[in-house]
C-alpha cells in the first residue's frame, strides 16, 4: 500500500554463470508519513548509502586480510544532502542527492599510513562508489498487462 514496496534476491550473474544465494533475501522499502508512506522500511535513496557503506567496508575487510592486518573496528557514518522539493517536482533541482559524505573510523594493528592506503584501494575498487560517482545508463523497459 502506498509507497511501500518489497524486493527479493535470490540469483545473481557471477564468474561467468548464473548463480543462486544460499536462501533468498527480502527488503522492504517505504517512505515515512510525512512523503505519504507509512515507514515500513528504509527510503530507496537510503539504500544507497547503506550500499555504499557495506561495499566500502567489504572492501576493508578483503584488502586488510590480503594485506595481513587485523582490523579491530569499523565504523562507518554516510550522510547524503537531499532536496526533496526536487522529488516532488516543486523546484528544478536535482532529485537524488547533491552530496554524500562517509565518514569512517578504522583501527587495526597496523600504522596509519597503511589504514588510510587500505581505505583508498577500497574506494578504488568499490563497485557502488563507481556507480555513484560515475553514473550508469539505466534502461527501463515497461511491459503493460
Amino acid at each position: 500500500q502506498g509507497t511501500h514496496s518489497r524486493s527479493t534476491i535470490s540469483d545473481f550473474f557471477g564468474v561467468g554463470e548464473e548463480r543462486s544465494h544460499e536462501r533468498e533475501f527480502t527488503f522492504d522499502a517505504d517512505h515515512p508519513a510525512v512523503l505519504v508512506g507509512r515507514d515500513n522500511g528504509p527510503t530507496p535513496v537510503e539504500f544507497v548509502l547503506h550500499a555504499l557503506a557495506a561495499c566500502l567496508t567489504a572492501g576493508l575487510a578483503n584488502i586488510a586480510a590480503a594485506r595481513g592486518v587485523t582490523l579491530t573496528e569499523v565504523r562507518s557514518t554516510v550522510t547524503g544532502d537531499i532536496d526533496l522539493n526536487g522529488i516532488l517536482g516543486l523546484q528544478p533541482v536535482r532529485n537524488g542527492y547533491q552530496q554524500v559524505s562517509v565518514q569512517l573510523v578504522v583501527k587495526g594493528d597496523a600504522p596509519e599510513d597503511v589504514l588510510r592506503g587500505i581505505v583508498e584501494q577500497s574506494r578504488q575498487r568499490s563497485a557502488v562508489y563507481d556507480v555513484i560517482t560515475n553514473g550508469v545508463p539505466v534502461d527501463i523497459e515497461v511491459e503493460v498487462a
